[in-house]
C-alpha cells in the first residue's frame, strides 16, 4: 500500500541580489515523482545541494512546493500535521526542559492529559534506552542522548510518518553506528514509515529497503535502488560482499551525479 506519493514536486527560491537589487532564483527541486509504501524504510542520498532536505520539509509542511503535490494516504499535504514527525540533525530540544518535558511537548500540544503523558513518555524513554535520565536537561547529555531525546519525542505523540534529516551527521563514528542500529531496532518494534536523508551511503545500506538517488540541483530522483538485505541487520552486514556491492553501486551514481555537477 502506497503511503506517500509525491507528483512533479518542484520547488524555486527566490532570493534579492545585495549588491542589484535585482531578484534572483534557485531551482532547488526540478519534478520530485516518489512512492512511499506504508512500513517502508526509504533514504534518499545525493550530491550536496541537490535540495534531499528541502523535499523532506515540503513532506514534513514546513516549506510549500512551488508546483506539485504531496499526499499521505490520498490526502494532500497542506502543512504540519500530527501524523508526521521530525527528527532534525540539530536536536531542536528546549533547554529549559528535562527529558520527560521534551518528550512530552507534542503530547501537551495535543492536548493529552499528564497521566497520559507520563505514561508514554517512560514508554519512550525507555524504547530509546534512557532509563534513568528522565530529569536531566539537555547539558547534562551527550550527542547520542541528545539525538535519542529527540527521536523519543517525535515517536510519542504516535505519528504515521517519520521524518529524519541526517540525524547522526554531528556524531561521532562510534556514536553514530550505535543509533543506527537502536533506529532500526525502533523501527522493526513500531513499523512506521520512515523517510531518512543522509549523506552517508553506507548508512543508507544498512537502514533501508530502498534508496532514492536524487539527481544535482534542480534535483530530480535519478534512480531507486533496492536493497534486498535480510533483517534484523546486525553489524556483520557491513562486511558482508552483498553489503559491499550496494554500497559500491549507490555510491557510484552519487559520484557520477557530483562528478557533473562540477563539469557543468
Amino acid at each position: 500500500m502506497i503511503k506517500v506519493k509525491a507528483e512533479d514536486i518542484t520547488k524555486v527560491f527566490h532570493s534579492k541580489n545585495g549588491n542589484t537589487g535585482t531578484n534572483g532564483c534557485v531551482e532547488a527541486l526540478g519534478g520530485i515523482n516518489l512512492e512511499i509504501r506504508t512500513g517502508e524504510f526509504l533514504a534518499i542520498v545525493g550530491p550536496s545541494g541537490c535540495g534531499k532536505s528541502t523535499f523532506l520539509e515540503i513532506l514534513g509542511g514546513l516549506i510549500k512546493p512551488s508546483c506539485g503535490s504531496i499526499y499521505i494516504d490520498g490526502k494532500a499535504v497542506s502543512g504540519p500535521n500530527h501524523d508526521r514527525g521530525i527528527v532534525f540533525q540539530g536536536y531542536a530540544l528546549f533547554p529549559w526542559r528535562n527529558v520527560t518535558e521534551n518528550i512530552a511537548y507534542g503530547l501537551e500540544e495535543k492536548g493529552v492529559p499528564k497521566k497520559t503523558r507520563n505514561e508514554i513518555c517512560r514508554k519512550y524513554i525507555s524504547l530509546v534506552g534512557l532509563s534513568g535520565f528522565e530529569n536531566h536537561y539537555p547539558y547534562q547529555l551527550s550527542g547520542g542522548m541528545k539525538q535519542r531525546v529527540a527521536i523519543a519525542r517525535a515517536l510519542a505523540y504516535d505519528p504515521d510518518i517519520l521524518l529524519m534529516d541526517e540525524p547522526f551527521a554531528a556524531l561521532d563514528a562510534q556514536t553514530r553506528d550505535t543509533l543506527q542500529g537502536e533506529v532500526l531496532r525502533i523501527w522493526e518494534e513500531t513499523r512506521k514509515t520512515v523517510l531518512f536523508v543522509t549523506h552517508n551511503i553506507e548508512e543508507a545500506v544498512f537502514l533501508a529497503d530502498r534508496i532514492a538517488v536524487m539527481s544535482v540541483r534542480p534535483g530530480i530522483i535519478k534512480r531507486i535502488i533496492d536493497i534486498p538485505l535480510s533483517r534484523p541487520r546486525f553489524e556483520e552486514f557491513r562486511t558482508s560482499q552483498d553489503f559491499i556491492k550496494l554500497r559500491q553501486e549507490v555510491g557510484s551514481i552519487v559520484r557520477e551525479e557530483a562528478k557533473s555537477a562540477t563539469n557543468s
